[in-house]
């Protein structure tokens, strides 16, 4: 099975020709006068305007339109610090993922850099070509400062997807789950696995949203982040908690909710039965989630449970939020995405899920009928309704912060 699916994966990239993604051109260039206005002496006139007015990038080249998918290397899917190079594969998958669901182009960027500061001075420098950056397989902790340092520099939005895309589709589906659970955000007692730039970013979007402090246990490689400890970077430092719980095993005694975005088969049988009733369970490692289903709802009938894979129910994939965001955000020419703009991404797509879903969306699942439960709690990537959900919602907040530099636009729906 997997030498048959190795197979199949360096033949999708190497054939017919390599790589996954191309060039289009979208002007006419077939006469003489074509080309004149392509190229010298015609383009010298958006060069003049554009010189004189930076803003005029935006009606004279693709900038409004293209986002910026840039990697150094070092921490690409499971398989680690790789380096740059062999990140491209990914950073073009991206740009397909992009361009399929929400018509937005896409330059991937390998940049061969081991120093953060080198990597965030390349990014600066390019950076006045594109409506937007996103960052993609970043190593935490260097991935808080770059982004943090690119969001101060520029005026467009910086996306690191690894924290906030994944933030928000986790957020999205926990709504929905303890909603079904008959339980809140505000009371519910978390367990975070995975101290990175996922479990951090999630945490502080739930934080955002109402969940209390106290009631979450953040577990690193060493056990619960908690105020005793001295080997906590200022990341970790923000999640300690006086708390006498030491371990995972302790940390999910009485839990509500149990996120992990660390690694394969770390959470028991037994930590899953200490839980409490009602369990939320997202067990986000890829390939190989920290419980298994088959062993989770084997031990709990009372389980909601989500993961990172297609082939089980409640799939988070973060191909529902950044396409989506960056959609929203570029159509009114935000110059950042902001908290309320990640917010607002989380209730358009838990409430999506709340809606019923349309034949199509079957089809292309193969399913004879899906609506809002344990096993649904989260859009499916291939449903086209997210298009006209995320992107106004993202817009919308967008111009309601202040951060949009057009109005909302015409042809998003209008409240």
């Amino acid at each position: 099975m997997f030498e048959d699916l190795k197979k199949s994966a360096l033949e999708y990239h190497a054939l017919p020709e390599p790589g996954k993604i191309a060039i289009a051109i979208t002007k006419p260039t077939e006469t003489q006068e074509d080309l004149a206005l392509a190229y010298p002496p015609g383009v010298a006139e958006p060069v003049r305007m554009i010189a004189a007015d930076p803003a005029a990038a935006y009606e004279y080249t693709a900038k409004g339109n293209l986002v910026a998918v840039i990697t150094d290397g070092s921490a690409v899917l499971g398989l680690g610090n790789v380096g740059a190079l062999a990140g491209k594969p990914v950073m073009e998958g991206k740009a397909v993922l992009f361009k399929r669901f929400a018509n937005v182009d896409v330059f991937d960027i390998e940049v061969d850099a081991t120093d953060p500061q080198v990597f965030i001075d390349t990014v600066a420098r390019i950076a006045g070509g594109f409506g937007g950056i996103n960052l993609e397989d970043i190593a935490a902790p260097a991935c808080f400062a770059i982004e943090r340092a690119l969001i101060d520099k520029l005026d467009i939005p910086v996306f690191h997807d690894d924290q906030h895309g994944t933030a928000i589709i986790i957020a999205a589906g926990l709504l929905n789950a303890l909603e079904l659970q008959g339980k809140t955000l505000e009371q519910a007692r978390i367990v975070c696995l995975g101290a990175g730039a996922a479990g951090i970013a999630s945490m502080h979007l739930l934080r955002a949203m109402g969940a209390s402090h106290d009631n979450i246990f953040m577990v690193d490689r060493k056990g619960v982040v908690h105020a005793g400890r001295e080997d906590l970077n200022e990341h970790k430092q923000d999640f300690a908690v006086a708390t006498a719980r030491r371990t995972l095993a302790d940390a999910m005694r009485d839990a509500d909710v149990f996120i992990g975005v660390s690694g394969p088969d770390l959470v028991t049988p037994d930590m899953l039965a200490a839980m409490a009733p009602k369990p939320i369970v997202f067990a986000l490692s890829n390939p190989d989630p920290e419980i298994r289903p088959a062993v989770a709802l084997a031990v709990r009938d009372d389980l909601i449970m989500a993961t990172g894979r297609s082939d089980y129910p409640n799939q988070v994939n973060n191909v529902l939020g950044f396409p989506f965001i960056f959609r929203g955000a570029l159509d009114v020419r935000a110059s950042g995405i902001n908290r309320e703009m990640q917010i607002a991404a989380v209730h358009a797509l838990s409430q999506l899920a709340r809606e019923p879903v349309p034949a199509e969306v079957l089809e292309a699942y193969k399913l004879e009928a899906l609506e809002f439960g344990p096993d649904y709690i989260i859009p499916k990537p291939m449903d086209p309704r997210l298009l006209d959900r995320v992107p106004p919602a993202v817009a919308r907040a967008a111009v309601d912060t202040g951060v949009a530099r057009r109005p909302y636009p015409a042809h998003y729906p209008q409240a």
